[in-house]
């Protein structure tokens, strides 16, 4: 049985979850009874061939997605009997994304892009903290320039800024770094691996990149919908040694 000291120390718990697409011969098991635990203060990368259920996995872990049975858990939470608006509500202020596309809108500044979840959650902006935040991920941009001014780097900084200053329970990263070159790629890295060691950030990243995976406090493999393996913080060669492995199944 679950305590309360697991549940203060546990971000996310996923029990024996299923997503199932389609019916009869045709079903697709997306997700085949995964159950898994995420630590508050932890960075975890998930890996997999393709079609083993990553973004799956990400999207029911984030409530974007209702799995077809088994449990979703943010923090004490229950994700699973909440309806449509409150999970809308529980992802607005507790939960933070980020994406390989950006997602920014270009009528909005930098700030006022930063700021978007606040606004719509309807709490003011500490500036402070808003400072902080840019500062921390090396956001060295005027906040009054509209994204289209900006380079991939600085537009999926943008990103991860919005995403930090709600201050969410956890961060969900989908491919952040998949558009970016590598040298972006590692600047966006740092400051990610940053805001974990910083302000203890919970964050789950789907990545499809060993090197990116490097900078997390442990991997997850995927296969088939399910977790086969899990490496602790390693490095890029070891987790393209397990990834080819995988392949090899």
């Amino acid at each position: 049985m679950k305590t309360v000291a697991d549940a203060l120390t546990c971000a996310v718990r996923m029990d024996s979850v299923r997503k199932t697409y389609g019916e009869g011969a045709t079903a697709v098991h997306a997700l085949d009874g995964v159950s898994v635990e995420l630590r508050r203060g932890t960075f975890t990368a998930v890996m997999g061939p393709s079609g083993s259920g990553k973004s799956t996995f990400l999207h029911c872990a984030a409530g974007l997605d209702r799995p077809t049975s088994g449990r979703v858990i943010l923090g004490e939470t229950d994700l699973t009997g909440l309806s449509e608006t409150k999970l809308t509500e529980l992802r607005r202020e507790r939960i933070g994304f980020v994406f390989q596309a950006y997602n920014l809108l270009d009528s909005l500044t930098v700030e006022q892009n930063i700021v978007l979840p606040l606004r719509l959650a309807q709490r003011p902006s500490d500036p402070r903290f808003l400072a902080e935040v840019v500062r921390s991920i090396d956001l060295h941009v005027p906040m009054n320039r509209r994204p289209s001014a900006l380079s991939g780097g600085q537009r999926q900084r943008v990103a991860i800024a919005r995403a930090l200053v709600t201050r969410p329970d956890v961060m969900f990263l989908d491919e952040p770094t998949g558009a970016l070159d590598s040298r972006t790629a590692r600047q966006v890295l740092d400051a990610l691996r940053h805001a974990v060691d910083l302000w203890g950030q919970t964050s789950l990243m789907v990545t499809h990149d060993p090197f990116a995976a490097s900078y997390a406090d442990s991997v997850l493999f995927l296969a088939d919908g399910r977790i086969v393996d899990q490496l602790p913080r390693s490095a890029p060669e070891r987790i393209a040694e397990r990834m080819a492995q995988l392949g090899e199944r």
